[in-house]
């Protein structure tokens, strides 16, 4: 018996996000961790956090999240510690970001996920390079479904913390994950290809059963070895801050899949919440289950094409 339907492994930070429609920089509880359980648990999912802050982390913050439904008593306190902190500053449309780095909180140990709970998916969402490939091998055994957002393992900060970047030469960790998750961005970088389909390629080389890739408005990539589904975003009226959308997608996605759901359904459901979440300001969004499949179904029925070739 699982003790969890969602385990999300992976840094909170603090960010600080500078968007046009704000006067001023807005200060909220950030991470991949905050927007995929968040996501999860809105819909229905029991959700559980394996995480470390600082002595810095707003005491708010954790109240909020337990207030919420989420499972904290995995989430490590450490005092004269910082907890990971970004600054994110969007351009007048949205399309582009810089991301600073400001904190790092010390990285995720084996030891700090010996205890983890078996789940039916367990969720890994580094933002900083704080999972290493023995915590994920930890994390394997206790995982029916191993899922994985690379997005931290590839990041570089150079001297002013501006994030970057870089390939990783260690692609083992892709060995143990069932369920992989990026932007087109990440994968081309993770991969060293330079075209979508090869790079989707690779990694379904690893034994990856499903591959997803984000690309922005224009939706996602879901790829199951067998063919390649465009799942298109939904059409939004209006984008207010489109900061961990691409978190909120797989929690979407990982909430409809706990129950062996068809992946392009899921797919859907999970394009549904990040519309949804789009439209509020960082973690401040709530994704109700009957607006998020209403907007699931209008994708799946309207918009759906049978898979084809990249």
């Amino acid at each position: 018996m699982d003790a969890y339907d969602v385990a999300v492994v992976g840094h909170f930070s603090i960010d600080s996000i500078i968007i046009p429609s704000q006067l001023a920089p807005v200060k909220t509880l950030g991470g991949a961790v905050a927007y995929t359980s968040l996501t999860a648990q809105q819909l229905g999912c029991n959700v559980v956090v394996l995480s470390k802050v600082g002595d810095d982390f707003p005491q708010v913050y954790m109240r909020r999240l337990k207030r919420w439904g989420i499972d904290c008593s995995r989430v490590r306190r450490l005092e004269s510690a910082q907890t990971t902190s970004f600054m994110l500053t969007y351009d007048e449309q949205l399309s582009n970001r810089s991301i600073k780095i400001v904190a790092i909180a010390p990285p995720l140990t084996t030891t700090d996920v010996a205890g983890a709970p078996e789940s039916k998916v367990i969720h890994i969402a580094p933002i900083a390079n704080e999972v290493t490939n023995e915590v994920a091998e930890q994390l394997r055994k206790k995982a029916r479904t191993l899922s994985l957002d690379p997005q931290g393992l590839l990041r570089v900060f150079d001297s002013q913390g501006q994030v970057m970047l870089r390939p990783t030469h260690n692609m083992k960790i892709l060995e143990m994950v069932d369920v992989y998750k990026s932007s087109i961005e990440e994968i081309l970088v993770l991969t060293g290809k330079p075209d979508i389909a090869s790079a989707i390629g690779v990694v379904h080389s690893f034994g990856v059963k499903l591959v997803l890739v984000t690309l922005s408005q224009e939706g996602v990539l879901l790829s199951t070895g067998e063919g390649v589904y465009r799942i298109p975003a939904y059409p939004n009226r209006r984008v207010v801050d489109p900061t961990g959308a691409g978190d909120v997608f797989i929690g979407g996605f990982i909430a409809e899949y706990i129950h062996k759901k068809d992946p392009v359904w899921c797919s859907c459901v999970g394009a549904a919440a990040a519309s949804v979440a789009l439209e509020h300001v960082g973690t401040s969004f709530r994704v109700g289950k009957a607006e998020t499949y209403q907007r699931a179904t209008w994708i799946y029925e309207k918009r759906i094409k049978q898979p084809h070739t990249l």
